[in-house]
């Protein structure tokens, strides 16, 4: 949600410098006018140490019906324009959390987006297990708690404790990800439509249609629906409608991590149209957008703007690719759902996304005995689609898919190709939200290897047969690294240009650059 509104307002804020001639009257102008934090010096303290010299901007979607001050926001904007419910709604919860990397020696910039329901240990907060979303509204309660009766404000009480929400859910994301903060951006549920109306109409585009009706709302619950209705393919949004489309949750198959998705092509799709109208090139008119970032934006107090100018070339024309961190699966924890995660895996992708780990060798190709004398050292080849004589076979797979029979197929073919044993095809649920690795007595080792693949963990299943693997997947799982094409008929990523090729992640990449088409 918000997650599109900050990451548009610092792209924005970074594009139009690199593209204007900004002089030094018009930066201290803009600089003068940001909201700016230091919620970044207790993080700093304690965050892992930088191996390059690459930079990680953290953005956070605030879902808050407050000001800045704790006011309340109109009335009329957000239950009446916006169908969020009251202002009593949504606490302080980050529902949108978003890493960019820009690499050191520039080149793509890599964006992952981390599901706001992930069930994490937090750091800042009260230390304990928590949803990540929930690490700013319980640092800055307990903020709140410790500086009542010193006399303040109601808006310097507001400030001040929103200003340990920040350094809490910086310092959880920072010990999740095992990487430091080195900037952050924060945009409310008012700053988000700010945005959005400042660059209206907005083009997305849908694989299918959706109808997500209003329902009943009361003072102290959310209730469902937003009231967007879209037919399949492009359609143009106004600032109302954009919110919608990045809120909805009810009545898509995977909820938020398909919400996730839309906030990711909305950001694409918000990019496109400024380059495309050469918005970007019209100091005037990215005046404008400025103007709304000093107003709902707020920035950490060590980021120079200018410094950053410099990188928008790495930030716009379609440079960015958005990917989705995987989850394990769902539990129930005091009531409520959460995605459970499996932290080591997490810190792996990270490390390779970024560069800081060496990406798995991709499926060995049979050497030619003509030219195998001259063929230069090679890692560790992982497994060939014929393993050799000596080689004990794979296990027998079989696939259910959410997405059909088709989708089944079209994995079966590709873990054949990686030296499993196709085994039965069949259909999933519909509203299959995880995919899961199940194994018989004998195929442990095997299922482990294949879980790893899809960011899961292999449970035993007494009604496995033994030597087989049951593979369940989920409507928007990402298909297995291959040899052949995944379906829908996609070419395999490019490992030496794209650091997730190969990767679990939670649905396809959205890459910058135009109008993705999302679910």
């Amino acid at each position: 949600m918000t997650l599109a509104g900050r990451t548009l307002a610092c792209t924005v804020s970074i594009a139009v410098l690199g593209a204007s001639g900004f002089t030094w009257y018009e930066y201290r102008s803009l600089d003068d006018g940001m909201v700016k934090s230091g919620a970044l010096d207790e993080a700093r303290r304690h965050a892992p140490p930088h191996l390059d010299k690459s930079v990680n901007l953290l953005l956070i979607g605030l879902d808050s019906r407050k000001d800045m001050d704790g006011n309340d926001l109109p009335k009329q904007f957000v239950e009446d324009e916006l169908h969020a419910g009251s202002s009593e709604i949504g606490g302080y919860n980050t529902n949108a959390m978003i890493v960019l990397h820009i690499p050191a020696n520039g080149g793509k910039v890599s964006a992952l987006s981390i599901p706001r329901d992930d069930y994490v240990q937090t750091v800042g907060a009260d230390g304990k297990m928590h949803k990540i979303k929930e690490a700013y509204g319980i640092a800055k309660e307990a903020a709140e708690a410790k500086l009542a009766g010193k006399g303040l404000s109601k808006a310097v009480l507001e400030r001040q404790s929103r200003e340990a929400g920040r350094s809490a859910t910086i310092q959880t994301v920072q010990s999740f990800l095992d990487i430091p903060i080195d900037h952050f951006a924060e945009v409310n549920l008012m700053g988000f439509y700010d945005i959005a109306k400042a660059v209206e109409p907005i083009q997305v585009c849908l694989n299918h249609p959706v109808d997500d009706p209003i329902v009943s709302r009361t003072a102290t619950h959310e209730g469902g629906g937003t009231g967007l209705k879209l037919p399949a393919g492009i359609s143009s949004l106004d600032a109302a409608q954009a919110l919608s489309f990045v809120r909805q949750r009810h009545h898509l198959t995977n909820g938020d991590l398909d919400r996730t998705h839309r906030q990711q092509a909305f950001i694409s799709s918000v990019e496109y149209r400024l380059k495309q109208q050469g918005i970007l090139n019209d100091f005037g008119q990215m005046q404008k957008l400025f103007d709304v970032v000093k107003k709902d934006v707020v920035i950490d107090n060590e980021w120079n703007i200018l410094d950053f100018a410099q990188q928008a070339p790495n930030l716009t024309g379609g440079n960015v690719e958005f990917n989705t961190l995987p989850i394990t699966g769902f539990k129930t924890v005091g009531g409520q759902e959460v995605n459970t995660v499996n932290p080591d895996l997490i810190k792996k992708i990270v490390r390779q996304i970024f560069n800081h780990e060496p990406a798995p060798a991709a499926p060995a190709t049979p050497a030619d005995p003509g030219t195998e004398a001259a063929a230069s050292p090679t890692p560790t080849p992982a497994p060939t689609a014929t393993p050799s004589p000596s080689a004990a076979p794979k296990a027998v797979v079989d696939v259910n898919a959410a997405a059909g029979a088709g989708a089944a197929v079209t994995e079966s073919k590709a873990l054949a190709e990686l030296g499993y044993q196709a085994g039965r095809i069949g259909d999933a649920p519909a509203r299959t939200r995880a995919t899961t690795v199940s194994y018989g007595s004998g195929a442990k080792a095997d299922a482990q290897q294949l879980a790893a693949r899809y960011g899961v963990i292999a449970t035993p299943a007494t009604g496995v047969a033994a030597g087989h693997i049951v593979v369940t997947l989920a409507a928007t799982r990402t298909p297995s690294a291959t040899a052949s094409a995944p379906a829908g008929g996609a070419a395999p990523a490019d490992p030496s240009t794209d650091p997730a090729a190969g990767l679990p992640m939670q649905g396809p990449a959205v890459k910058a650059g135009g109008i993705p088409c999302v679910d």
